[in-house]
Parts: C-alpha cells; structure tokens; sequence
C-alpha cells in the first residue's frame, strides 16, 4: 500500500498551517523535501526531512490543540509573518505551532478557531456540509423588513446567488446573519448590493462553538465542545 502524501496534507497533518497556506509555501519555494525544492502536488515517505523556511517539521504526534480567539480589528489571519506584521499568530503569541480555521478580513472582530489539527480544519471548511457561523452586522444607515427578507432569500455577487440565510433584524441599524456559505466578504458584498456599507462585523458562532471571551483574549476548547464538535463532523 502506497504510504506517500501530497506535502501540503503533511504540513497541515503536522499542525504547521493549513493546506492553503502550504501550498502557498509551496509555490514561494520555501518547502524542502531532503533539501529540494518541493513542488506542487509532490508526495512525500514518512521518512522523508521535510523543511519550510530552513525549520525542519518535526515528525512526532503533537497534542491537538483547540483554541478560540475573540479577534480584534485589524488583525490578519495568516500565519506568514513575514508578510503580514499584525498576523494572528504574532498577536496571540502560542507556545505550540497553530493556525486559524478559515478566516475573518482584517476589519472584522469576533470569533475564530486555530488549532493544529490539520484534519478538523479541512472537515470545518468543506462547503457542501453548511456548516453554521454567525455573525452581528451593524450599517451606516436604517434597516427595512424588505431589505433584511430579501437578503435572506440569496443576493447577487461574485457571479453567483448567496444561499439562503437566516436574518433576523436586531434595531434600526443591526442584524444576526447565519451563513452557510463562505464567499469572500459576503456579508460586506450583500451589504452593498443594497447599497449599506458595513460599520462592524462579529462573528459570534461557528457550528456549536459560541464566542464567549473578551476581545483580544482567547482559551482552549472544553472537552465538551471538542466532543460535540467531533460528533457533529462524524455525522455527516
């Protein structure tokens, strides 16, 4: 049986960063496989000696770490610190090598998961599960029952309809949205398809996992959450 696997699911299996983020690492040649220069798709042995940037990966089993972030505005969810200074990996300063399931754009706050469970990362993201995230959307002028029923019925952008949503009007200028879907600035976009420009953006929940810390601050998973997360991902 053909033990090899594609270097991206290696680097994102071993708690180094997603399989996006590796192959973008891949493509800016700062993988090595037994000191070559890995490319796109390549596989990997198990005993192979894989690097990114000159640090060797290491090859033991590392504790799952399960984390939540209230994140604040202007933070980025990259782990690249080289190219970003206000990374989310800097700003919450980890012991243990992590990174973010999925992303939340710099200007918007609220709840994001990191770990360095590669698996449960690929699981959480796959679209076609709709997995629920929440988010608390205020707007620069006053809202209508026509606007928020609309919306919620699928909006134009990016060359497709949104699916759709759950809105519920919070006041004149606030809304709850549940989305299943994950378009870049969706919310933002379908904002502006009604021509509203978003004041702020929060995620408050992803799935059963409910934002519960201070800005800024973050702490590990329950146990409990992490079993109730698990059984919900094993269901499908």
């Amino acid at each position: 049986m053909d033990k090899k696997i594609r270097i991206n699911k290696f680097l994102s299996q071993k708690g180094f960063c997603s399989r996006r983020e590796a192959d973008k690492f891949i493509l800016d040649e700062r993988v090595t496989i037994n000191g070559v220069i890995a490319k796109m798709g390549e596989k990997i042995d198990p005993e192979d000696d894989v690097s990114v940037d000159g640090e060797r990966i290491s090859k033991k089993i590392n504790k799952k770490i399960y984390i939540i972030l209230n994140k604040p505005k202007g933070i980025v969810c990259t782990t690249d610190s080289s190219v970003e200074k206000d990374n989310i990996i800097d700003f919450i300063n980890y012991p243990e090598r992590i990174f973010p399931i999925g992303r939340l754009d710099k200007p918007s706050t609220g709840l994001i998961l990191l770990t360095n469970d590669g698996d449960i990362v690929n699981k959480i993201l796959r679209t076609e599960h709709n997995h629920e995230k929440e988010y608390v959307v205020k707007v620069d002028k006053p809202l209508s029952q026509t606007i928020i029923d609309r919306m919620s019925k699928g909006v134009p952008i990016l060359d497709t309809v949104t699916k759709n949503c759950k809105v519920q009007k919070i006041n004149s200028t606030e809304f709850k949205i549940v989305l299943t879907q994950g378009l870049n600035r969706q919310i933002r976009r379908m904002c502006e398809y009604f021509n509203y420009n978003v004041i702020s953006l929060k995620r408050t929940r992803i799935m059963n996992i409910k934002l519960d810390t201070p800005e800024g601050q973050f702490r590990e998973l329950t146990e409990k959450e992490i079993n109730s997360l698990n059984k919900l991902l094993n269901n499908e």
